[in-house]
């Protein structure tokens, strides 16, 4: 007795002898993480770690815990076992917002539209500059004026006769500028984080917003690494 195939189908494949024991998940995903300066914050010659801080904790200049708007990250500085990391780009957010009554940033909504806002979001992208920093060894990235975001500062602005403006300034619009033909691996339970380091140069966060002073203006910086993940998952003998 012969088998039913289709006219012009091809061999019967063979069956494996044997149940697999785990399958492979492939996809693209994004990782990202969060660090806030208030205010008054000096920046020259700072290193600010980030990818650090997991979900829902304190840390990277937040005295509240991190939400989804912030990171990603269920655990910090570490790539799950049984998963694997592509990073094909690096782009960089800078983002404007208050700050309360005592001194920690309150809301990520204030626009860089105005010459003394978007001085803080010139000063970031003209000084910043991101580095991995895996334990014992610290591999500069680029600054970040070429994260991604970059192209430096991009947006319209404008002024009606009562000196209100309107508009908004950001990092520029961008393409991915690194990593595009060699990606950097993470393999599973590799330890990370990423540096936003600044020069000796840099301006401290003026904190001004519309020239009032008594506005208090903080910035967070959002890094996002761009990728393919590779996960394990496990379905037994």
């Amino acid at each position: 007795m012969h088998p039913l195939v289709s006219p012009g189908a091809g061999p019967i494949p063979g069956v494996p002898s044997q149940q697999p024991t785990n399958l492979f998940r492939f996809g693209e995903i994004t990782l990202y993480s969060t660090h806030a300066f208030v205010a008054g914050t000096a920046l020259a010659n700072s290193q600010n770690r980030i990818f650090t801080t997991p979900l829902g904790a304190q840390g990277q200049g937040y005295a509240v815990g991190l939400s989804k708007t912030e990171t990603n990250l269920k655990e910090g500085g570490r790539i799950p076992s049984g998963q694997a990391y592509d990073v094909y780009g690096v782009a960089t957010q800078v983002i404007g917002a208050t700050t309360d009554v005592d001194g920690n940033i309150d809301q990520q909504c204030v626009a860089f539209d105005d010459a003394s806002t978007i001085t803080d979001l010139q000063n970031v992208v003209n000084n910043g500059v991101l580095s991995w920093d895996f334990t014992q060894t610290v591999v500069d990235i680029c600054p970040v004026m070429l994260a991604g975001a970059g192209g430096g500062v991009f947006g319209a602005i404008s002024t009606n006769a009562a000196n209100a403006s309107a508009g908004a300034m950001n990092n520029g619009n961008g393409g991915i500028w690194m990593y595009r033909k060699h990606p950097v691996a993470l393999p599973g339970n590799t330890t990370f984080a990423i540096l936003i380091q600044f020069g000796s140069r840099t301006c401290p966060v003026q904190g001004v917003i519309n020239g009032v002073s008594a506005d208090t203006l903080s910035i967070a910086i959002r890094v996002v690494l761009l990728g393919y993940y590779k996960s394990v998952i496990e379905i037994g003998n």
